[in-house]
């Protein structure tokens, strides 16, 4: 994985490189239908948000519309989307690791595979945190105790088979220890998970930086580790691999396609991609929203896609997810 500020850069020069001597085709779409499949509010929502923002800024596309269809991490949305937006050059989707975890952890019929790939945006790293009050002073402090016996070692995240369930699998995993038998305690918002680490009603806490900024900031919680293969900038942690444990994970997300559009008209989309990274807004909110980087579109992106999804299949199998 890139820095945060290395991906940044990384993914303007791509952009800024692809952007110029656009096809015109590629800058004739007025109007994208933008597809969330979560509610208002939450990252998906807000990646899709700041691609309006970016793009109407810039004058890259004037127009969108927005559809949103919350359920089981994208499991509920997913298949919607494959059905009523079949064929359509402007219809976009957006999705993630959560997505993969939860359609795998859902058996669900339908797979991202059907989709057709066009970029991925943005990765989150996650953290490990513990409150102020806890006796891990260091991530070596938790995972001794961890290996001592890992089921007093609670730790507090978002839904089961998502990002932070599966950060603790593969901490357990690269400690020598069975993934399934963590003390995994999943809460279906930030908030509820926020007051169990607070309340020390569990050990500790993993979810996406921006989730415990405030707390950290305020001196009321201590980050232990962080999940990035650098140390990010603004964020004063070490990261898991620096002490000592093989760990390494972003929550990516991206957007897709309809299927059934053809070849011409996925690059138009890319292209409206290609030249949004590249833009001034889009580096403004990356900055803003504490997110980093990771531009990667078209076939790199399909196939990195279709090595996540084999990646994660096994990840949740460990935690006893999927058979």
């Amino acid at each position: 994985m890139l820095s945060r500020r290395q991906a940044v850069h990384f993914g303007l020069a791509a952009g800024a490189a692809a952007g110029f001597g656009l096809p015109a085709y590629a800058q004739g779409l007025s109007t994208i239908e933008m597809f969330v499949p979560a509610a208002p509010g939450g990252g998906w929502d807000q990646t899709a948000r700041s691609i309006e923002l970016a793009m109407r800024t810039d004058g890259i596309v004037s127009n969108f519309q927005f559809e949103h269809a919350p359920g089981a991490g994208g499991a509920v949305g997913l298949p919607k989307f494959l059905s009523s937006k079949r064929g359509k050059e402007n219809a976009v989707m957006v999705g993630g690791l959560v997505m993969v975890g939860s359609l795998l952890a859902n058996k669900s019929p339908v797979k991202m595979t059907e989709l057709v790939p066009l970029a991925r945006l943005t990765g989150e790293a996650l953290v490990l945190v513990v409150p102020s009050s806890s006796p891990f002073q260091k991530l070596e402090d938790l995972t001794r105790a961890m290996k001592a016996d890992i089921g007093k070692v609670s730790i507090a995240g978002g839904s089961a088979g998502g990002s932070d369930h599966i950060l603790a699998g593969m901490m357990a995993k690269a400690l020598g220890l069975e993934p399934k038998r963590v003390a995994y305690v999943a809460f279906a918002g930030g908030g509820p998970a926020q007051a169990a680490i607070l309340g020390a009603q569990v050990s500790a806490g993993i979810s996406g930086y921006g989730e415990f900024s405030e707390q950290v900031k305020a001196g009321k919680m201590r980050v232990l580790a962080i999940s990035s293969d650098k140390r990010l900038p603004g964020i004063d942690a070490p990261t898991f691999k620096e002490q000592g444990v093989d760990v390494e994970l972003f929550n990516w997300r991206g957007v897709f396609g309809a299927p059934g559009i053809t070849a011409a008209q996925r690059a138009a989309l890319i292209g409206l991609f290609d030249r949004m990274v590249a833009g001034p807004t889009w580096k403004s909110e990356l900055e803003k929203r504490d997110w980093t980087g990771v531009y990667l579109s078209g076939d790199p992106f399909g196939a990195f896609l279709t090595a996540e999804i084999e990646r994660i299949a096994g990840i949740l199998k460990d935690l006893g997810l999927t058979s």
